[in-house]
């Protein structure tokens, strides 16, 4: 028994790794490999998966890691946040999906309790898939992001008393229905109070009591402990292992040690919500399938149209702008996992018959298949609904925001991103009162900096008329930090058609994204996963006591080194803008008393004989000082502005950071 079991994993991994492989290199999401993985291999095809029951057992530990993860990312204090999307948002969004999908189950004479089955189960969504694909593409936190995560926690609690009025749909009598249900609230809220006393006292104390220990084995063993145990916990309540789960990973989110607790568990994570998928493609008669293709094609297109406006009208009474209901509505599309739950449990009280139950399996498999492709175009989508003449009051949203006009600017900074690098630098910028403009496309982030006084407008970059809108075509320097490579190379593009003299900056993840980038028209590119490894090797040489003329010499090398390289491959292919472009950087350096600066010229320091480096500008009392003449002395409290290569500036630095003796 026990080598069987281990000849089906195998199979699974043989198979996942090679659908992995293919789906990765033609650009397709992996998950509807691991489901086409399933089908193939499953009893109603191939039939090479000998125990399905085991593989169901992997696939429910897949759920269980993919929930904790989840809790572990989402913190307590952002679920608090939304509080109103999962009550409110969650209610309505359930009652009127059942309503409208027992009305049509009526038109196919189903009666009332028949109706209301199919109604309770089609209205549930896919957790699972939907965080998954949200959590890759960095949305999770992002504002529609959170209602759809906030809807989807209301689905998954509502399954509790879903399950507890399933006899009385089949009219069996199993007792005392509503004390059963305030005993159910009564055990919810035990949970939520172990919850929020393991975010606040016990978790940050137990977690860095064992983290004491520097034993990597221990802490593993002891989050896996944390989150099976409060999943098994929910789960002897009468809850759902998956709700658990997430709850255990909002008890750790708040302490020091969550993003290590994550790092730790992706590779289960990934490994187990693999079988998941596979386990659900298991599931599925291809055969019946092909017999009844338009019965089946006909209610998947109902499905995902009724679904999305009704989940799209939710988000819209929840505020959002025309773009983000389009979003939602369809992210919020497809039926979900633990609708399988009850679709069994409807076999078992003869509540609906195999063929029916085929159906729907096929309705939800192919739903939950089109999820990641109807997710990517949502946002296209909604850009070309933009176009046909709606009302204001359905694009920008019943709670509209504020409409600042920007004042006219030219040579100033614009900052494209929400991240917290770029409002972080737009803080900065306001601080030293320079003169910008931010494009956030996340309406609360907006609200919420608008009444601090920032100059800050709703839109995406993507689109024209923004950019026209915060004077991009003015612009002197223009931040983009938004992550994702495609937006980014869109975002740089319509830039540099509006403004050909403008420095452009990008953030990127990877360092092989910067080709791309440069070609598109970027002046620089910051790459995370390199500049990182950049900072960890500097603190590594300070460490060992290397001077920091040293250092700064061999950082510049490496920029040089990994940078340079593309700049080369532009020299060849004749690009002006590049080729042109040397490896320069331009730094601020404040004239300290009684330093070596102080008192002196740029001639009488010879700053382009001896250090090679140019005196661009001098910032004295607020006020700048363009082209400054040669004969100037830098006085103290200057802020001197050079331009140079990166080991020159450092030379500079290093000799005149001293003070006179």
């Amino acid at each position: 028994m026990g080598s069987t079991v281990l000849k089906d994993i195998v199979i699974i991994f043989a198979l996942s790794t090679f659908v992995n492989f293919l789906f990765t290199k033609i650009r397709v999401p992996t998950l509807i490999g691991y489901m086409l993985t399933g089908t193939i291999a499953g009893p109603y095809m191939f039939g090479i998966i000998k125990h399905p029951h085991e593989i169901d057992l992997m696939a429910q530990i897949g759920v269980v890691m993919l929930m904790f993860t989840i809790g572990i990312e989402f913190s307590l204090n952002h679920l608090l946040k939304i509080r109103k999307i999962v009550f409110f948002g969650g209610f309505v969004q359930m009652v009127f999906t059942t309503l409208a999908i027992m009305f049509l189950a009526r038109q196919y004479e189903a009666s009332f309790n028949e109706s209301l089955f199919i109604g309770l189960i089609t209205a549930l969504s896919s957790t699972a898939v939907v965080l998954k694909i949200l959590q890759d593409r960095s949305e999770l936190t992002s504002n529609y992001g959170r209602t759809v995560l906030g809807i989807l926690i209301f689905q998954d609690i509502i399954l509790i008393p879903l399950l507890l009025i399933m006899p009385l749909l089949t009219g069996r009598e199993t007792g005392d229905q509503a004390t059963q249900l305030l005993v159910m609230l009564f055990k919810a809220a035990i949970i939520i109070i172990i919850v929020y006393a393991g975010n606040r006292w016990l978790m940050p104390w137990l977690l860095h009591l064992i983290a004491l220990t520097k034993n990597q084995e221990l802490f593993l063993m002891s989050i896996l402990l944390i989150c099976l145990s409060v999943a098994l916990l929910t789960s002897g309540m009468g809850m759902s292992l998956a709700i658990g789960a997430f709850l255990a990973g909002l008890m750790i989110s708040e302490s020091g040690y969550s993003h290590n607790a994550f790092g730790h568990l992706i590779p289960f994570k990934d490994t187990f919500t693999s079988f998941f998928f596979v386990s659900l493609g298991m599931l599925l008669d291809l055969q019946f399938v092909m017999q009844n293709m338009p019965v089946v094609l006909i209610t998947v297109l109902l499905v995902v149209i009724i679904k999305t406006v009704i989940a799209g009208g939710t988000a819209f009474l929840l505020g959002h702008t025309f773009r983000g209901t389009v979003m939602v509505g369809i992210a919020l599309s497809q039926v979900g996992e633990f609708s399988f739950i009850l679709a069994r449990l409807g076999i078992d009280y003869k509540m609906i018959t195999s063929n029916y139950f085929q159906i729907f399996l096929a309705v939800a498999l192919i739903t939950m298949s089109l999820s990641p492709l109807l997710i990517q175009i949502s946002r296209p989508l909604a850009n070309l609904l933009l176009k046909l003449p709606l009302p204001e009051k359905m694009v920008e949203g019943i709670f509209p925001l504020q409409q600042i006009e920007v004042p006219f600017l030219k040579n100033h900074i614009v900052f494209i991103g929400k991240d917290s690098r770029s409002l972080n630098l737009s803080k900065m910028a306001k601080l030293m009162q320079l003169p910008y403009v931010s494009i956030v496309f996340d309406p609360a982030t907006v609200r919420q900096r608008q009444k601090k006084g920032d100059t800050v407008i709703y839109g995406d970059a993507v689109n024209e008329p923004i950019l026209l809108k915060a004077h991009v075509d003015k612009a002197e320097i223009v931040v983009i930090s938004v992550g994702n490579l495609i937006t980014s190379l869109a975002i740089a593009e319509k830039i540099r058609n509006l403004n050909k003299r403008a420095y452009v900056l990008v953030r990127t993840k990877f360092v092989d994204d910067i080709e791309e980038l440069y070609k598109t028209g970027a002046n620089q590119v910051i790459p995370e996963e390199f500049e990182t490894a950049i900072e960890i090797f500097e603190r590594i040489l300070k460490k060992l006591l290397i001077p920091q003329k040293k250092i700064n010499a061999v950082i510049a090398q490496i920029r040089d080194e990994n940078y340079g390289v593309f700049r080369e491959e532009y020299q060849k292919s004749d690009l002006s803008l590049l080729k042109e472009l040397p490896n320069l950087e331009i730094t601020a350096i404040k004239v300290e008393k009684n330093s070596l600066l102080e008192g002196k010229s740029p001639v009488e320091l010879q700053l382009r004989k001896v250090f090679y480096v140019t005196l661009i500008a001098i910032l004295r009392n607020d006020k700048l000082i363009e082209h400054p003449d040669p004969e100037e002395k830098f006085q103290a409290g200057d802020a001197i502005y050079i331009m140079g290569r990166p080991e020159h500036i450092a030379n500079l630095i290093e000799i005149f950071s001293k003070k006179r003796v």
